[in-house]
């Protein structure tokens, strides 16, 4: 049995355990995502995210995994789900330090829901992309992190009335643009009557999304930097609530609510880490 907790952060659900006493390898955390990640047969979710020991004096470490079972960088909504579980699990105080590959993550318990985390800084931006369809008039890159977490952000007209089926292959030539070694997270836009509306194609899930943390920072980011919003505090309305992004000098921050579904125990009887 593997204690666990069910959370989400607007519509980004996560299972998240303690590997500080599972003592998970990385293939084992790997096989892990992979099988309890399924809707329907187990747990179902859109990643596992573990906390694991610091390696160099943050308050822990975050290990996350796709769905897929890859390995990625950051994600800014588990961030703020994973300072929850931390906080609520007496691992780390109201104000803590996550390590994580693409940097180091400052999060702020703001009240009993809502916590806010210090985005990666953008370390890889090329604005105005040339990308080869009609349909699509801007993209800008964005990396967050340094290894970076690929972000294209696309602006696109009628997104608001798009049925994103209908915007699926378009969003999968974009997540697996040539042009990109890494591939990207694909964040479509569409400023309506000054709301900001975002749909967020994740790599690793390979579909959209209900919400995507650092892809709403990267979005937020390059309307600031392209004076497109009439301010550095940015409100996006994704598919599942509404993120605040502030675009500071100092740093990029993400605020929003949690939410604890679940807190139990996986009892899933098909569940095989061992090798095969």
């Amino acid at each position: 049995m593997i204690p666990f907790y069910k959370m989400q952060g607007t519509g980004n659900d996560f299972i998240v355990i303690n590997n500080m006493k599972l003592g998970y390898s990385t293939v084992e955390l790997s096989k892990l995502a992979q099988q309890v990640c399924r809707h329907r047969i187990s747990v179902g979710s859109d990643a596992v995210m573990a906390v694991d020991h610091p390696q160099h004096g943050g308050d822990f470490r975050m290990r996350f995994y796709n769905a897929d079972g890859s390995e990625a960088e950051m994600c800014g909504n588990g961030a703020r789900c994973i300072a929850r579980y931390a906080y609520e699990n007496q691992l780390a105080p109201e104000e803590m330090t996550i390590e994580t590959i693409a940097g180091d993550v400052r999060a702020w318990r703001l009240d009993e829901r809502k916590y806010k985390v210090q985005l990666n800084d953008p370390a890889n931006v090329r604005f105005d992309c040339p990308f080869p369809d009609e349909n699509v008039t801007s993209v800008d890159y964005i990396e967050l992190g340094d290894p970076g977490i690929p972000h294209l952000v696309v602006h696109y007209p009628g997104l608001a009335l798009m049925d994103l089926a209908d915007l699926r292959e378009l969003a999968k030539k974009l997540r697996f643009w040539e042009e990109l070694p890494k591939g990207a997270n694909v964040n479509f836009y569409e400023i309506v009557d000054e709301k900001v509306l975002v749909r967020t194609f994740e790599r690793g899930v390979e579909d959209f999304t209900l919400a995507c943390g650092t892809g709403s920072g990267s979005t937020a980011y390059a309307l600031v930097k392209k004076h497109l919003v009439p301010a550095n505090r940015v409100l996006l309305h994704v598919l599942g609530g509404i993120l605040e992004v502030e675009v500071a000098e100092q740093g990029l921050y993400l605020i929003g609510d949690t939410n604890i579904i679940i807190d139990g125990v996986i009892r899933d009887e098909d569940l095989v880490l061992a090798a095969e």
